[in-house]
């Protein structure tokens, strides 16, 4: 009897062990890619700007405990595609320009992709209104990658993400340098400065058997 007992207790023990050293797997969440995009803008230094918006993928973003903790997502640079400009003849040249060597070289680097390193609540009051995380990590474009941090607005309801946020990046820092050079004319200098909008749409993956 004291030792039925004992075992009892041992294997009781075990599973309470068991219950809180063993780590919850995070869920992974996929992009609505129909839905999900970074808009974008550029400048010249005259105030004239272009804009449009390409595609942001994943099904990788890790969310625990009804919070995102890490993952990545690529933006194909094959999918631009601009706004503003009157005919689709002008925007086909600007997209094709676009995805030459003079910016993103799509032939060489067909992705760009971005790797969380961390995800921080945040109360400041810069980058997009009501944003509720800092999110950190490194964005890769044209082979180079350097570290990015933006303010966003996150949420998780219902199984669905979304992420909204605004931030600012230089391209001159990934060796993007077309029309830099603050001594041309106004009206040919591109400001090093784009617009981001990312607008992300996701939900979390179903297991599968």
């Amino acid at each position: 009897m004291k030792k039925t007992i004992i075992s009892a207790f041992i294997l009781v023990s075990g599973l309470v062990w068991s219950c809180h050293t063993d780590p919850v797997s995070p869920d992974d969440y996929q992009l609505d890619e129909q839905k999900s995009v970074a808009e974008w803008k550029g400048y010249l230094r005259t105030g004239y700007f272009n804009e449009g918006a390409i595609t942001v993928k994943s099904d990788q973003l890790k969310v625990k405990d009804g919070q995102v903790t890490g993952g990545s997502f690529t933006i194909p640079v094959s999918s631009i595609v601009n706004f503003n400009l009157p005919v689709d003849s002008l925007k086909h040249q600007l997209v094709h320009h676009l995805q030459s060597p003079d910016f993103f070289n799509m032939a060489l680097h067909p992705n760009i992709t971005y790797v969380i390193a961390s995800v921080a609540p945040y109360k400041g009051s810069e980058g997009i209104a009501g944003a509720t995380h800092l999110v950190s990590g490194e964005l890769t474009m044209l082979g180079k990658s350097n570290p990015v941090v933006f303010p966003a607005k996150i949420g998780i309801n219902n199984d669905q993400l979304t992420v909204d946020a605004t931030l600012k990046v230089d391209r001159t820092k990934w060796g993007m340098a077309y029309a830099a050079d603050s001594t041309l004319p106004a009206e040919q200098n591109i400001l090093p400065n784009m617009d981001i909008h990312l607008k992300l749409i996701g939900k979390r993956k179903q297991e599968t058997l």
